[in-house]
């Protein structure tokens, strides 16, 4: 396992820390927003919108899937830009440029996600936390852009 592990580093270089830290935070996303959503059920008991649910629980599963899938396409478009580049003899670097991108912009999403779902669960997050997540989700989403 160590001799694949360190190849796999060898060969997409920050990608493969990047895509581990991906994949912790996207657990860590989905076990906090369990125990939101249960601290939500206890709180409001008499309500069916909140609480466990297995539509719920699948959707964030696809969702992940998703973010895999994107991340594995943008792996493929710099694949195939870094083999032309190398065929037309161009000098082209990085081998993961799009898809080290693309996991960076996933990460951002999970901290974000999780740091909503502390939130839910009663964590007081500080005032300056508070308004630099709404900053970076209106980037993300770009709703936070004029439009002309």
């Amino acid at each position: 396992m160590a001799v694949v592990g360190a190849w796999i580093s060898n060969r997409f270089g920050l990608l493969f820390p990047a895509a581990c830290l991906l994949m912790v935070l996207m657990l860590a996303d989905y076990v906090s927003g369990m125990m939101a959503s249960k601290k939500e059920a206890l709180e409001h008991p008499d309500s069916n919108q909140y609480g466990w649910s297995s539509r719920k629980g699948a959707l964030g599963i696809f969702k992940k899937a998703g973010y895999i899938f994107i991340v594995f396409v943008a792996v493929c478009v710099d694949y195939l830009i870094y083999k032309f580049a190398q065929e037309l003899g161009i000098k082209y670097e990085s081998q993961t440029y799009f898809g080290l991108l693309v996991t960076i912009w996933f990460v951002i999403n999970e901290f974000i996600s999780i740091l909503e779902n502390a939130g839910r669960m009663g964590a007081e997050l500080p005032e300056f936390l508070k308004k630099t997540l709404s900053e970076l989700k209106k980037d993300l989403t770009g709703s936070g852009k004029d439009k002309k």
